[in-house]
Parts: structure tokens; C-alpha cells; sequence
């Protein structure tokens, strides 16, 4: 995780385009100063960035899904649930399948374990839009390459 640019997703582990679905890693940082406040004496991720994480990894998918034409911004969260707390040094296993798409939206069903056991889980609504412009279109192509996104889902250009 690069909580200091809000990149949450370490690495890309499967996407699979016919059954819809992707598998991410999230490795929370031993330290950082997010944990200074959120506890003081007992840090943990904020459930916030646990939803977040979530969206991120639904978005690769939507991407990939979307072959890189469109870029997904998180809308709606449905039925959330944290489950337990995710603590500094943890490794979290991020999956998200696509449930339903139409009308410039996508809903995904994402959830996160951590050791085998469920941390959290979400029904996510991503509205996609075009790329802003170029230059975003290429800083995500970047963070798609750097995470691992198969390289059939990524275009240049």
C-alpha cells in the first residue's frame, strides 16, 4: 500500500475477464502516520480505506472489463460490513466480482480477508466515465503496469 497517494492495491494476482472476477493483495503498512491518529496506543485501518480498497480493486476489474476506455468512480456502497479490524503489517487478500453493468454503471460484489478470514465486504456501485484526459488516461496505465494488471488489459496509447 502507498497510503501517502491513496494507492491501496500492491499487486494484481488473477483477472479473469470470462467469470468477471479479480484477486488483489494489499499489504498495510507496519507504520504510517494514518496510525498516529487512528489510534493513538492501538493502531488500526480505518474502515474507511477498507472500503476504498475494496473500490480499487472492483475498478481494476472494471477497467480491464472495459478494455481501458472508460475510467470507474466510486458511487454507491451497499450493505457494508466490517467485520474485524485489520491492524498495521497485515496482509489483506482484496477480491471483487462483477454483478451487474448497464447504463454508464457497474455494481460489484468485493470483500476482504486477511489470514483466511473475512475482514469486510461490500455491494459497490461504479459509475464509469471516459478519461478525463490523456495524461490521467497514462498515470493509470502506469499504476496498471506497476500493480501487475495483465498486460491484455492494458493499452498503450
Amino acid at each position: 500500500m502507498r497510503l501517502e497517494y491513496f494507492q491501496l492495491i500492491d499487486r494484481i494476482t488473477e483477472l479473469n475477464l470470462t467469470e468477471l472476477t479479480v484477486r488483489a493483495e494489499a499489504n498495510v503498512p507496519a507504520a504510517s502516520t494514518i496510525f498516529e491518529g487512528h489510534f493513538p496506543g492501538y493502531p488500526l485501518m480505518p474502515g474507511v480505506l477498507l472500503i476504498e480498497t475494496m473500490a480499487q480493486t472492483s475498478g481494476w476489474l472494471v477497467i480491464a472489463r472495459m478494455n481501458f476506455e472508460r475510467m470507474p468512480f466510486l458511487a454507491a456502497v451497499k450493505q457494508a460490513k466490517l467485520r474485524t479490524f485489520v491492524q498495521p503489517g497485515q496482509s489483506l487478500q482484496v477480491s471483487a466480482t462483477l454483478a451487474h453493468e448497464g447504463s454508464g454503471y457497474m455494481v460489484t460484489d468485493a470483500e476482504i480477508r486477511a489470514d483466511g478470514k473475512l475482514v469486510c465486504d461490500a455491494s459497490l456501485t461504479l459509475r464509469t466515465m471516459p478519461f478525463p484526459n490523456p495524461e490521467f488516461r497514462a498515470n493509470m496505465t502506469e499504476v496498471a503496469k506497476r500493480i501487475g494488471l495483465p498486460m491484455g488489459a492494458v493499452v498503450d496509447g
